[in-house]
């Protein structure tokens, strides 16, 4: 519908004339638990800068009934259509308008979803607003700049909890008025309405401050709820957030609600954060998950200054939002007071750099700070450079302005622009005062430019092994085709680290150089007449962004001796570098498995460990020779299996190598041994075949034809729970049947009934790297279709099918032809264009991998 993507211009436009006062907003949710629709009153006060004005507001609803402003009832009719609202010889001056409307309930994970829990038959509602979806449930101004103060009234069913930004009054006849909130944007606004568990406590703070809190989800999930561990989290985060940004938080209370189906992580909605359910652990996790949390938690709880408070103007510096979040939450799990993660820079180098430097290889790979041209532009723009390469420049900016300079720069920041919205120059003009460093060039190669820089470094010795000359060559590699800009040479804040062996055989670093690297080469003078050492790493405590290659010397080092470096970040560099260069199709397939086979095993660090996992089987499935494929699966389900029985009882390795090993499991005697676990009659001491796990098993013997549909039923009614249900679906799914695969696609393709969870957990099942041959028919069907269902559903759940159900497993020039020729005639909006460019560059390069490792 053309009137539902707002461009930028007219967003400028409408800034221009308007000053948004206050939102009344009235619901009536009795009706929750039946669903349909809900009445949806809407009255706001705003200004105009003009008389006689021409604006309009967003609404997306089924029906609207009465609109009627500055007193005069307009004909609903003729003024509401493709989302808007138009008001037309507005008053300069104060302005009042109501809006009475039918709104519907979703099960997208957009606007005001609806779930219903299987185990007590109860509906649980929440909101998630951005980035255009407050308008699925009030009439609302929706852009970031038109902030406003805004006052919930919500009528629930009798015994239900209702939470918003403001602390939760006590409901009088089941119906809830909350206090005005503070000046913020629509999509930060939230509602969380349900018979929903609590746990409250509350933070005190320097100064008396006292800050209520409360841990809430669904009490089918209560006794997994392990809330003193997130509200140790989130206290931890309070000390360093404020210390560091001198600014007390800036809201009445802080919820943290974990919900259903929830599309992303979690959302930063002022006060009341919604969190993805799945982080209530109901099986036994690794450390790593919890770290994960961890750094969902303070993300959130970052957003609340940088993001809520202060909040961007318009939607290309979504990237600052998202990065300086990302960035914020791990230095202060690396150094807060107590941390249990101060090895969490080796987390964000395994997993966040390597999608990162994935995403700005791809022909969709655009600047840090994107141009965003309207609401289609930023709902594909959550990507790895809005998030990681982001947050990898921000470490990078500072080591280049030194950490005290950024915080005293952020603190300026907060306390100009509190309650109101900036640009980037805000931000940089801060940092250039405190730090006196000149930020326009290092804004300008690093902020407006895409790509990304190979750093290799350049070393000659005497017959001595000493060091005759030692500079850092920089590459600007040629950015991929059809991507926009120039390859660019950057200004990198790095490090230099030697690694020798010491006498037990383990890598210890000797020598570590901070220096500016600009151009294509510059000179080490600082470690001329040293002794060249075994490893030489470049961009040592990964400081900057870059892909870092070794010198021959090194890498043979690192070949014999990965696992053998004393700390976890130098390893996780190595790994990262072995990977790229895996991906890049510079190191063969079978290399990449015999060095992680070689190193793993001294890999002390779970997160990494999971990574390689992931990694080994991407790259054989889809990087390796297809006809040295069985070959490497079969050496590295032999692997997981040895390591697995080999693992410490009940350790973290031990479950992840039990996942390892169920991911791949393939002869007859392996997937025996999976149904044994399954059943008892085999154990592993220490294993605990729990409830996920036991799915993992499942599904894997599902998609190898071991279980039929009566298996996955009798599988259900262990676990009539939401989760089970998707796990269920992702094991009818990925039967290797004919019949299965039409199931499957009819539900999703032909079908917009699942809800979000639902529906991408049977394209999960769907699409089995072992299925190859039984998926090839649907390459055809998806161009047939992806254009139908990106036009007729929300943007989440097409964007779902678009990506989840490209045939990236058919890796052949087929399949490129096949791309190319719907590129070229299907005419796709920009949108679902850069969608499916970024999976045929997959495809791209598997093609290249495969021939790499032949």
């Amino acid at each position: 519908m053309p009137g539902t993507n707002l461009t930028r211009e007219e967003a400028q436009r409408r800034a221009a004339l308007l000053t948004v006062d206050a939102y009344e907003i009235d619901l009536d949710l009795s009706g929750a638990q039946e669903g349909g629709t809900y009445r949806s009153v809407t009255l706001v006060r705003f200004e105009s800068a003009e008389e006689g004005a021409e604006t309009f507001i967003d609404l997306v609803a089924p029906a609207v009934h009465e609109v009627v402003l500055n007193g005069k009832h307009l004909d609903a009719a003729a003024v509401f259509r493709d989302s808007r609202i138009t008001l037309k010889h507005l008053r300069q001056g104060l302005n009042e308008l109501k809006v009475v409307a039918d709104c519907a309930y979703t099960n997208t994970g957009e606007g005001l979803h609806r779930f219903v829990d299987p185990v007590d038959d109860q509906a649980y509602l929440y909101t998630q607003f951005e980035v255009p979806d407050a308008r699925r449930v009030f009439a609302s101004f929706e852009q970031p700049d038109l902030k406003a103060t805004f006052q919930f009234t919500v009528k629930a069913p009798s015994g239900w909890t209702v939470i918003s930004n403001s602390p939760t009054p006590e409901p009088k006849d089941d119906v809830w008025v909350f206090e005005p909130t503070p000046r913020m944007s629509t999509y930060v606004t939230a509602l969380i309405v349900g018979p929903y568990h609590a746990v409250h406590s509350a933070y005190e703070g320097p100064d008396g401050q006292v800050v209520p809190l409360g841990v809430y989800c669904r009490p089918s999930l209560a006794e997994f709820l392990d809330a003193d561990a997130i509200f140790e989290v989130t206290r931890q985060g309070f000390d360093w957030f404020q210390e560091k940004f001198d600014y007390a938080y800036p809201f009445a209370k802080y919820d943290q609600l974990f919900v259903p189906e929830f599309n992303a992580g979690a959302m930063e909605n002022a006060g009341a954060v919604t969190i993805r359910d799945q982080y209530v652990f109901r099986s036994k996790v690794t450390d790593a998950a919890y770290e994960v949390r961890a750094e969902t938690i303070l993300h959130e709880l970052a957003h609340m200054w940088f993001g809520d408070l202060v909040t961007m103007e318009w939607w290309n510096d979504l990237w600052l939002n998202e990065s300086f979040a990302t960035y914020t939450s791990i230095a202060c799990q690396a150094y807060a007071p107590g941390s249990k993660w101060p090895h969490s820079w080796t987390t964000f180098a395994n997993q966040m750099k390597t999608w990162a430097y994935r995403q700005d290889q791809l022909p969709s790979t655009h600047p840090i700070m994107a141009e965003i041209r309207d609401l289609d532009d930023v709902l594909v723009n959550f990507d790895g450079i809005t998030y990681a390469k982001g947050a990898s420049v921000l470490k990078q900016l500072v080591a280049y302005v030194g950490m005290d300079a950024f915080f005293e720069g952020v603190q300026a920041y907060f306390k100009r622009h509190a309650f109101g919205n900036t640009r980037l120059s805000d931000l940089l003009g801060a940092l250039e005062e405190t730090s006196g460093r000149d930020l326009k060039n290092w804004s300008r190669k690093w902020l407006e430019t895409a790509g990304i820089n190979i750093l290799r470094p350049v070393i000659d010795t005497d017959a001595n092994g000493v060091i005759t000359s030692f500079a850092v060559k920089q590459e600007a590699p040629a950015l991929p085709a059809g991507a926009k800009g120039e390859p660019t040479l950057r200004p990198h804040r790095i490090a230099v680290g030697f690694y020798d062996l010491d006498d037990a055989g383990k890598l210890v670093r000797t020598e570590r150089v901070e220096l500016d690297v600009d151009g294509e080469l510059t000179g080490v003078e600082a470690v001329v007449g040293k002794r060249r050492p075994a490893v030489v790493l470049l961009n040592d405590d990964d400081l900057s962004y870059a892909k870092v290659r070794l010198d021959e010397e090194s890498l043979r080092a690192v070949v014999a001796h990965l696992g053998d470096f004393t700390e976890s970040l130098p390893r996780a560099l190595c790994w990262a570098s072995a990977w790229d260069m895996t991906r890049d199709g510079e190191l063969a397939t079978r290399a990449y498995l015999d060095l992680v086979l070689s190193g793993i095993a001294k890999e002390s660090d779970i997160g990494v460990v999971q990574s390689l996992h992931r990694q080994v089987k991407l790259a054989v499935d889809l990087y390796g020779a297809p006809d040295w494929r069985e070959t490497g699966l079969a050496r590295w389900t032999e692997a997981t299996l040895e390591h697995l029985r080999a693992a410490a009882p009940g350790s973290d390795h031990q479950l992840a190598w039990a996942r390892a090993f169920a991911a791949t499991a393939r002869t007859d005697e392996q997937l025996d041994l999976l149904a044994a676990l399954l059943d008892g009659s085999e154990t592993i001491e220490g294993l605990v075949v729990d409830t996920e796990l036991r799915w993992t098993f499942v599904e894997r013997l599902a998609a190898t034809g071991r279980f039929e549909a009566a298996e996955i039923a009798s599988e259900h009614e262990r676990d009539r729970t939401a989760a089970g249900e998707r796990h269920a679906a992702t094991a009818m799914a990925a039967r290797p049947t004919a019949e299965a695969k039409a199931e499957a696609w009819a539900s999703v393709v032909e079908s917009d009934k699942l809800p979000n969870a639902v529906q991408e957990a049977v394209i999960s099942g769907f699409v089995q790297a072992d299925q190859r041959e039984l998926l090839a028919p649907y390459t055809e069907k998806f161009f047939a279709a992806v254009k139908g269902v990106w036009e007729s559903r929300s943007h989440e759940m097409a964007q779902q099918v678009a990506v989840g159900l490209y045939p990236s497993l058919q890796v052949s020039r087929e399949t490129l032809e096949a791309t190319d020729a719907w590129l070229a005639s299907a005419e796709p909006n920009a949108a679902l264009r850069r969608l499916v460019s970024e999976s045929r560059s997959g495809v791209e390069r598997a093609l290249k991998a495969q021939a790499a490792d032949r």
